[in-house]
């Protein structure tokens, strides 16, 4: 099992403290030089675009209720400079960088080569970055870049058009990356057929809006080039690792032909799901990336742990727990509307909670000895030195039990 990290770097308000922007980009990097001494293996950061409060001031708000930042990092590749300047062993993830917003998909190719030029320029360097991508979680944040319909089909067929879209933005993004040389006719164009929607009515109010009666209907580019090729050029890619932020089988298959993509995946995640895509990527992962390995799916789950010493076992379950539970009510309260209960009750019984033992049972009897967990001790705390004594319980009482596989029951 493979023990990550996972930053949300999220600046809100708890118990009435609400750090300043220096403060939480501070205790970040401190806990990231802490997260590297103690042998977590990657550094996972959380990606955000645009002002939450400032959105939430315009008519149709999507999170009106949550109280600051949901996250500050908005560039993981200049934020991975510095940890890698600061750090020594460990790597670096990006979770998730959206590949819509800054200029779209060709804008990010260059500058994630640009990234791995500089980065290789030691030849000693051997620490990867894990670029996580996809299509970004709020469309508030990707809207100003045009990501919104231009046309009443669209406007009718928004939420599969928009998946499509994100296809389209990957297919690009990846070839690039590739070293690719091609234009937008060479791109795989975007049909919508009936099959896309859940019902006859749904298909039916998209014809309507076309205005004709057909089998399909093809949905023109959102990037439009000519003949392109980005620089630098000769980059490579051994220091990138690959991981599509999209749940949706042919969108994880589109971007495995053309570059080996492992599969983001949330707490939220339900567990067939998951058992699901692993079945799949059996078969669909792309050949140049080896056979495919459960933790090219990494995993985030809560850590609520309490070890203190003074503490009598079940005081210690009853401070873990209570953490837990103020934590994720504050966070529901701001998210309200934007999660349904079944992914709030996924969530809540995939977070580790209790004594290092506890945890360590919770651990065997939820997750397979071969998963790549993303701990996630900062959710919902600013206490910075708390954060770190977690980081650090965990890696001293619960990560050595797991030096040896053990057996999983599903």
């Amino acid at each position: 099992m493979k023990f990550d990290i996972f930053f949300s770097i999220c600046q809100t308000e708890v118990n009435g403290y609400l750090p300043n922007e220096r403060t939480m980009f501070f205790n970040f990097f401190d806990q990231v030089r802490h997260a590297d001494e103690l042998g977590y293996q990657i550094a996972w950061v959380a990606e955000s675009h645009l002002s939450c409060e400032v959105q939430k001031k315009n008519p149709g708000a999507v999170i009106p209720n949550f109280q600051g930042e949901i996250g500050l990092n908005t560039d993981i590749l200049q934020l991975a400079h510095r940890i890698f300047a600061q750090t020594k062993r460990i790597h670096v993830g990006s979770a998730l960088r959206s590949i819509l917003v800054n200029g779209g998909p060709m804008a990010h190719a260059e500058a994630v080569k640009t990234f791995l030029s500089l980065h290789e320029l030691d030849p000693g360097e051997n620490r990867l970055l894990h670029l996580g991508f996809g299509a970004g979680r709020f469309p508030f944040s990707s809207a100003p870049y045009g990501i919104v319909p231009r046309s009443l089909v669209e406007k009718v067929a928004w939420s599969v058009i928009r998946r499509k879209l994100f296809q389209e933005a990957t297919e690009i993004f990846l070839r690039f990356l590739r070293g690719d040389i091609f234009s937008s006719q060479d791109v795989k164009p975007k049909i919508i057929t009936r099959e896309d929607f859940r019902s006859d009515l749904e298909w039916a109010q998209v014809l309507q809006a076309y205005e004709k009666e057909v089998h399909q209907i093809e949905i023109p580019p959102f990037w439009n080039f000519e003949r392109t090729g980005i620089i630098p050029a000769q980059a490579s890619l051994r220091l990138l690792r690959l991981i599509i932020g999209s749940h949706n089988p042919a969108t994880q298959e589109l971007a495995n032909t053309i570059l080996p993509c492992g599969v983001f995946n949330l707490s939220i995640t339900p567990s067939a799901q998951i058992e699901d895509t692993h079945r799949r990527m059996q078969t669909k992962f792309h050949p140049d990336g080896g056979e495919w390995k459960r933790w090219y799916m990494p995993r985030t789950t809560l850590v609520f742990i309490d070890n203190t010493p003074q503490k009598s076992i079940a005081q210690r379950r009853i401070l873990a727990r209570n953490r837990a539970e103020q934590a994720l009510c504050a966070y529901w309260q701001g998210v309200e509307g934007t999660l349904s209960s079944d992914k709030i009750n996924n969530a809540v019984n995939n977070a580790l909670i209790g004594t290092p033992k506890d945890i360590v049972q919770q651990i065997k009897q939820r997750f397979h000895p071969e998963e790549r967990l993303m701990l996630w001790f900062d959710f919902f705390n600013h206490d910075n030195e708390q954060v770190k004594e977690s980081m650090t319980q965990f890696m001293e009482y619960v990560a050595p039990q797991f030096a040896k596989k053990y057996i999983y029951v599903s």
